[in-house]
């Protein structure tokens, strides 16, 4: 009697080695995820330092800053502005309109003004958290970003440093 088939231990062979190539395809992925998002941390933060800079162009000053949050939606008050919603704009001008926000809901941007030579909101800083811990712009700050992590990334304007 002739029987047509796959042993046992052939089927096991096979199924063991589509787990491991399934496995290593997932940290790929996972590893393309966080590259992505700190790509896109990185590109709103650069938008957001170029919208500070015209602001700062047009008011002699950057806007203020409470929590982490700008202080100018619109620019004509004192409002904290909310990522991923609010228009930064004045009567002239929109900066942003819609500010960015982190692309995962457990983390958020941070912005801070600072004095600079005695002068109140001469300079700022935007801070995020990458998530991949192998990036070259990796700091160490004591600023929250949200998700109990602390901020990593920073831009800051040409007279400030993190």
């Amino acid at each position: 009697m002739n029987k047509n088939g796959f042993t046992l231990v052939e089927l096991l062979v096979v199924i063991s080695i589509i787990g491991i190539l399934a496995s290593i395809g997932l940290v790929s992925f996972r590893s393309a995820q966080f590259r992505s998002r700190d790509a896109q941390r990185k590109s709103d933060m650069k938008q957001l330092t170029n919208a500070l800079e015209l602001f700062y162009s047009d008011h002699g000053r950057y806007p203020s800053s409470n929590n982490g949050q700008i202080m100018a939606c619109p620019s004509t008050t004192e409002t904290a502005c909310v990522w991923g919603i609010s228009e930064f704009s004045d009567t002239k001008t929109t900066y942003f309109k819609v500010l960015p926000k982190d692309p995962t809901t457990e983390h958020t941007y941070y912005y801070n003004t600072v004095a600079v030579n005695s002068v109140d909101n001469a300079g700022f800083q935007i801070y995020s958290y990458l998530e991949n811990s192998q990036d070259q712009s990796i700091i160490t700050t004591a600023v929250s970003c949200g998700g109990g992590k602390l901020c990593n990334f920073a831009i800051t304007s040409p007279n400030t440093t993190p």
